[in-house]
């Protein structure tokens, strides 16, 4: 049986501080007193458990939620930072993957598919650019690579097991 202490402990702990360094109105923290930090609070439970629990299936939705408040924190106030939302979040859920397979040896594919669709919403305009895709008459068709991402998945649904 996993232990079931840590997630709670976590949650209490970082909620409590939370709302305690809210109540004070330290300026500093106001600026990140938002839902997403609440969100990182409940990832790093999640990773908590994953980790010093050995809950492996932890990781990911650790991995996600912890990411996804990071990325929500930082977007509009680090000027590295890109604003490609979806780009970004799909990048985050590869990492999730990546790290659970570290440990569970499980979702290496899901990991570098998600990595792949990742790179291709961040880089599209890099990418499109490199190939000459926009001056060519290959760009029509690149304009429907979600589709070929349907198919693919309409097969994966449909393969039978052998």
């Amino acid at each position: 049986m996993k232990n079931q202490r840590i997630f709670p402990g976590i949650i209490l702990i970082g909620f409590g501080a939370y709302f305690l360094l809210q109540q004070t109105g330290i300026s500093f923290f106001l600026e990140y007193s938002t839902w997403p930090t609440l969100i990182m609070i409940v990832g790093v439970a999640f990773l908590g458990q994953g980790f010093w629990a050995k809950d492996a299936e932890a990781i990911l939705p650790g991995i996600i939620m912890f990411g996804f408040g990071l990325h929500f924190q930082l977007v509009g106030r680090v000027d590295f930072w890109p604003h490609n939302h979806i780009g970004m979040l799909i990048l985050i859920i590869s990492i999730g993957f990546f790290m659970r397979f570290q440990k569970t040896n499980t979702g290496l594919f899901q990991a570098f598919l998600f990595l792949i669709i990742s790179v291709l919403l961040l880089f599209y305009d890099q990418i499109a650019g490199y190939f000459g895709l926009l001056q060519s008459g290959f760009s029509f068709i690149w304009k429907f690579w979600p589709a070929l991402l349907i198919v693919i998945g309409i097969y994966f649904l449909l393969k039978r097991k052998k």
